[in-house]
């Protein structure tokens, strides 16, 4: 899908103001409710806007420990990937897992806990009890430097 000029406002605005009514948003981009409306929808339609969700404040609910985690296995098969990937997303705390090359590790986990007691239960008893992980390197987050999550939006062509 090519995106125009209104495309690119709409989805630059809604990455950052989710819940902002169609009125506000047509306003803020120079256009009419409907079609503004029409283009929201069709950008939801073609898979650009995959979903709308609150940011909460992890600090708030006492999760203070942010880490970096890298996973190595032992064999580097479908199966085994498989395996691992299923097991990694049943657990709530892992915010994101990458699957990565050029590292030692085979996978990147993020994860938020409530402490370092927490962390230590969260590998011994749930992560390296994983089939095939072979090796965890763990590096703890002192501050966030950026944190977003807008993605950058390609030039108008």
């Amino acid at each position: 899908m090519i995106i125009d000029r209104y495309d690119r406002m709409i989805l630059e605005v809604l990455q950052v103001e989710g819940r902002i009514n169609n009125q506000d948003l047509a306003d803020r981009i120079g256009l009419s409710p409907s079609p503004c409306l029409r283009r929201v929808r069709t950008l939801e339609a073609e898979g650009l806007i995959v979903g709308y969700r609150a940011q909460l404040d992890a600090k708030k609910l006492g999760l203070t420990l942010m880490a970096l985690i890298g996973i190595s296995m032992d064999q580097h098969t479908p199966e085994r990937f498989a395996n691992f990937e299923a097991h990694i997303a049943a657990i709530p705390e892992v915010l994101e897992c990458l699957l990565i090359t050029g590292q030692q590790a085979d996978y990147q986990l993020k994860v938020v806990v409530e402490d370092m007691e927490a962390y230590q239960e969260l590998l011994l008893n749930r992560i390296t009890r994983i089939a095939g992980v072979t090796g965890v390197h763990t590096s703890f987050v002192l501050r966030r430097v950026v944190d977003r999550s807008a993605l950058p939006l390609p030039n108008e062509s």
